[in-house]
């Protein structure tokens, strides 16, 4: 069942600034998941990924869109779901999100209009308010709500990312339906 809440929606970014997007970064918990982590009694961890994310990432990737995770904690979860769709770059253990985000764009050759950033928390805020199309789930914090020109329509871990990725695609004029 899909996890729903009631937000102000907000739409600032403008469709040229979706279409300058060439680097899609996101948070992980909270973005990618729900928020929830499972640690079972030996320390093993589970999280729950969308398909409908992992297929528009991929999807978004086949189009020449890299993408790049950047999670403030260090997880086996993340890191298997990051082989199985081949996403480029994982960033793991790093809460300072806009300095990884600024090297990341440095290192790739991309400024920061063409950087999109997706976040739910404090700690993504910068993040967020630094790229060129900043993004928060509408069931973030209110910082990160209120540092967002866009709140998805659908919730960390339920297709909040493929919304993103649509966006982009659409933008430039692509689809990443077929």
């Amino acid at each position: 069942m899909a996890k729903t809440k009631t937000t102000t929606r907000r739409t600032k970014a403008s469709r040229a600034a979706w279409a300058r997007i060439k680097l899609l970064a996101m948070d992980v918990d909270g973005v990618l998941t729900d928020g929830r982590v499972t640690i079972s009694s030996d320390g093993t961890e589970a999280k729950q990924f969308s398909i409908l994310d992992g297929l528009g990432l991929v999807r978004l990737m086949r189009i020449g869109v890299p993408v790049a995770w950047i999670s403030g904690r260090a997880s086996g979860s993340t890191t298997a779901r990051a082989t199985e769709l081949k996403i480029p770059h994982l960033i793991q253990g790093r809460i300072d999100k806009i300095t990884a985000l600024q090297e990341l764009a440095t290192q790739l050759g991309f400024s920061r209009e063409e950087c999109a950033y997706i976040g739910d928390d404090i700690i993504d805020v910068a993040a967020i308010g630094w790229a060129g199309v900043g993004v928060a789930v509408p069931d973030g914090m209110p910082t990160a709500i209120k540092a967002a020109s866009y709140v998805t329509r659908r919730a960390g871990g339920f297709g909040a990312v493929r919304e993103v990725c649509e966006q982009i695609a659409s933008a430039k004029g692509l689809t990443i339906e077929a």
